[in-house]
């Protein structure tokens, strides 16, 4: 699957289903989906650290478990990652131990990216294993739900406080 080839929107939006899910649960809307080089689905996943009791199961981690055990293999070589927020440190960590070849993110995260906006840790020269990224893929839509959950969260705070 050649770059030029690839539409990053149509995963992008895969990933943005995963996120619905999520917020239908819950939980914070991320969503992500890893595609092979042809194509294909491997593993997809949402945030579940509150439906789990997990604070690892963000939803790059849940994808790539999924996408391990869909291809018998911890080294998720030759793999992509489309996911609708800048991943944090504990997931650009987990991607760059797993081989992961390319990551595409929606939303930057301003408060806990570790792609650019906050670290750069994956873009660390010292690490094995360099992963190609690009971000803001419909960054604008996957910003959009992220603040729409928080904004209802703050709201229903408000009422609770309020004694409503």
């Amino acid at each position: 699957m050649s770059e030029t080839a690839v539409d990053h929107e149509f995963y992008m939006r895969l990933a943005l289903e995963q996120a619905k899910i999520a917020y239908s649960l819950g939980e914070v809307p991320v969503g992500a989906v890893i595609v092979d080089d042809k194509g294909s689905i491997i593993g997809s996943g949402m945030n579940r650290v509150i439906t789990d009791s997990d604070p690892s199961a963000h939803a790059e981690i849940v994808a790539m478990r999924k996408a391990g055990i869909s291809i018998g293999n911890y080294r998720l070589v030759k793999l992509n990652m489309y996911v609708t927020l800048e991943p944090c440190l504990m997931c650009t960590g987990a991607m760059i131990h797993a081989r992961i070849d390319n990551l595409y993110f929606g939303a930057f995260d301003l408060k806990t990216g570790a792609c650019s906006s906050v670290f750069n840790i994956i873009n660390d020269t010292r690490h094995n294993h360099q992963i190609h990224f690009k971000g803001g893929i419909l960054q604008s839509e996957c910003a959009h739900m992220l603040q729409s959950f928080f904004k209802e969260r703050r709201q229903a705070h408000r009422l609770s406080k309020s004694g409503v």
